[in-house]
């Protein structure tokens, strides 16, 4: 998940340019199940992402401590590399987490509103969490102290669990395999995240790589029941051209050894969907047909964008589990929530189970907080859309597919109750439109004011409001 900062700034560009050339840079699903699907995926707004895995015993960052990239965020407490990884790779034989309780996560996270999950079936330092038959460095292999557990096929039960919900399911899947042989082959050295041979030198063993990735894909189609996200991480492992390869020669990058990288992602996807139609592929950070939806990570976009998209953001400071991590208020994720799906979005909040196999408990307070919110508000959140010109000061507009419109407050931190009086200046109700807020049972007094309109908050709802943080303005009809 993490990224060097001119990675991180050239994607962010990406994400945010709304000039013509970029726009051009997603490519349409044409697929009609994918297409309903997607359209179903956009309507349900906010889902759950959870990194989880064998680094959470130490409670450092997933993955990348094993990577020889020299960068703050990710740098290792010992000198000597081959024995760090040694002791990292024999974090199987110690990773019990027999608190482990997904049905416990769906519940809190269905309370919550949340209405999918994106679980981390492997990493980059392809640890896999899941019952693969192509490699013993799993959840369920030889060395694994929870393979004894009913519950140690860990993917399957997630799924099953948020399933029984009624929840989409996604498979987060890492492209890159730090611990397989023919990714990382032992006979070299490892400078960087990428493939540390000559694809063009050794063919034959990058066609094992492709083979390895595409059966443990199979495996996650085939057997774990419905699927409906294959998110795909690990961005760099993709095709590049010629031109790309001289660029990042050239330039500062993670990449000391650019190539092409090509894993057959026609074939990947066909046979995916063979076994899971409709089935949504998000290839991140890899424009093309197979990223169905793009994932600004970390980070809002000033604006709405022209396709599909979807904030990923983890709930504390890390993505995986790090012991008294501070996490986000629910102020703010309440208010990220509105930002987000005001400007077309869906919210993709992570949390990382600890090697226990549970949360801490301020992630189930926030969840508990967010969820009291939606249970008064959710009605502007879900299957909505966004309303030009979609946000002033404080106020965020969504609106359903039959015209109602949502005008929602978002206070400051310390604002108990809204305002007495709530302004937007863009927007115009009809003039026989009715005007309420959201949680109680009577109609508010409004009145036009130049292009817009302000609308009075009585005393008795200021008092008493129907929910904290952010308040929401239901409008029957608005002018075209």
């Amino acid at each position: 998940m993490r990224n060097k900062i001119v990675f991180a700034i050239l994607t962010m560009a990406f994400l945010l340019n709304a000039d013509a050339q970029q726009r051009r840079e997603y490519i349409p699903e044409t697929d009609p199940l994918v297409l309903k699907k997607l359209d179903q995926w956009q309507g349900i707004k906010f889902g759950l992402l959870m990194h989880w895995g064998t680094y959470s015993q130490w409670g450092i960052v997933e993955s990348w401590s094993i990577c020889a990239e020299d960068e703050g965020w990710c740098a290792r407490k010992m000198d000597n590399y081959i024995e760090y990884k040694k002791k990292y790779e024999d974090l199987i034989k110690t990773f019990n987490p027999v608190k482990f309780n997904p049905d416990k996560w769906a519940a809190a996270a269905k309370d919550a509103g949340m209405r999918y999950v994106v679980f981390t079936t492997k990493h980059h330092d392809g640890f896999s969490m899941f019952d693969t038959k192509q490699s013993e460095y799993r959840i369920t292999g030889k060395d694994s102290a929870f393979r004894a557990s009913p519950r140690a096929n860990v993917t399957k039960e997630v799924f099953d669990a948020f399933r029984k919900q009624g929840m989409m399911t996604g498979a987060y899947f890492s492209k890159p395999d730090w611990h397989s042989e023919y990714y990382w082959w032992p006979n070299f050295a490892t400078p960087d995240r990428n493939v540390n041979y000559s694809i063009k030198h050794y063919p034959e063993r990058w066609q094992n790589f492709v083979k390895f990735t595409h059966n443990q894909i199979d495996e996650l189609m085939t057997d774990y029941g419905k699927v409906d996200i294959l998110w795909l991480d690990g961005g760099w492992v993709r095709i590049k051209t010629d031109q790309e390869i001289r660029t990042a020669i050239e330039s500062v990058d993670y990449a000391a050894r650019p190539q092409s990288q090509d894993i057959d992602m026609p074939g990947l996807v066909k046979s995916a969907r063979a076994k899971q139609p409709g089935l949504i592929v998000v290839d991140r950070e890899v424009p093309g047909p197979y990223q169905n939806y793009l994932t600004p990570e970390n980070q809002v976009p000033a604006k709405t964008l022209p396709y599909p998209w979807e904030t990923c953001m983890p709930m504390a400071t890390s993505w995986s589990y790090v012991h008294n991590d501070k996490y986000k208020s629910p102020h703010q994720l309440i208010g990220l929530l509105v930002d987000i799906v005001s400007k077309g979005g869906n919210f993709l909040l992570n949390i990382g189970p600890s090697p226990e196999g549970d949360w801490d408990d301020d992630a189930y307070d926030r969840l508990k907080h967010i969820g009291e919110w939606m249970k008064v508000n959710s009605e502007a959140i879900y299957e909505t859309h966004p309303l030009a010109p979609y946000k002033e000061g404080k106020v965020s507009l969504t609106q359903l597919k039959d015209g109602t419109t949502y005008a929602i407050y978002v206070g400051e931190n310390d604002e108990k109750s809204p305002p007495a009086k709530i302004w937007f200046s863009h927007l115009s109700p009809a003039a026989n439109a009715t005007i309420s807020m959201l949680g109680t049972n009577r109609n508010l007094k409004w009145e036009s004011v130049g292009k817009g309109f302000a609308v009075d908050i009585p005393d008795e709802i200021r008092k008493n409001p129907p929910c904290d943080h952010a308040w929401v303005l239901k409008i029957s009809q608005v002018q075209k």
